[in-house]
């Protein structure tokens, strides 16, 4: 059985290389077209890309209060917290800034999760939703929801992209995120 570490950072990188490829693929549309109104809740294509950046820049705050013991956990966590995710993404320093934030913010949360212990993971994380019931859930809980967010509007992108007939497959799960050993025997 593996443990939720292990299990966290393989969605983690997962939530990474999604995005990395999401971001590859767009990086070939001119500003226009990511810019384009494509009926999306966000818009544009680049509307849903921020907008995960925004989440995951959200979900990383909200680890902080509950990883305040582990120094270097929330030195990892630092590099974004002075981010910000740029509005306008029509010029290229702009587009530069948006793959760079999302460098920061990936890399950022899998070197966090590194430095967790299997405790780390069970501690509880204050929220303000739900009504205040819970008032708080488990670390590996919201970890599990900033990758189902992510993948969420990996996928509303990826439904822009085909009705564009634009290659993409970048949402599944496949073997290189399996932690070693790779395969049970």
């Amino acid at each position: 059985m593996k443990t939720m570490k292990e299990t966290c950072l393989m969605f983690a990188r997962y939530h990474k290389a999604g995005n990395q490829a999401v971001l590859s693929i767009l990086q070939s549309l001119s500003p226009a077209e990511r810019e384009k109104d494509r009926g999306s809740y966000y818009g544009s294509l680049s509307g849903l890309v921020r907008h995960i950046g925004e989440g995951t820049l959200f979900f990383q705050g909200l680890f902080k209060g509950a990883l305040s013991h582990n120094a270097p956990a929330l030195k990892a966590l630092a590099a974004a917290a002075s981010l910000t995710i740029p509005q306008d993404t029509t010029g290229d320093a702009s587009w530069k800034a948006l793959l760079g934030a999302f460098e920061t913010l990936d890399e950022g949360l899998i070197q966090a999760l590194s430095a967790l212990d299997e405790e780390d993971f069970t501690l509880p994380v204050p929220i303000q939703w739900y009504g205040g019931n819970p008032d708080k859930v488990p670390l590996y809980f919201l970890l599990h929801q900033l990758t189902m967010h992510g993948t969420h509007h990996r996928g509303q992108i990826s439904q822009v992209l085909d009705e564009l007939k634009i290659p993409n497959d970048y949402s599944g799960i496949n073997a290189a995120f399996l932690p070693s050993p790779a395969l049970p025997r």
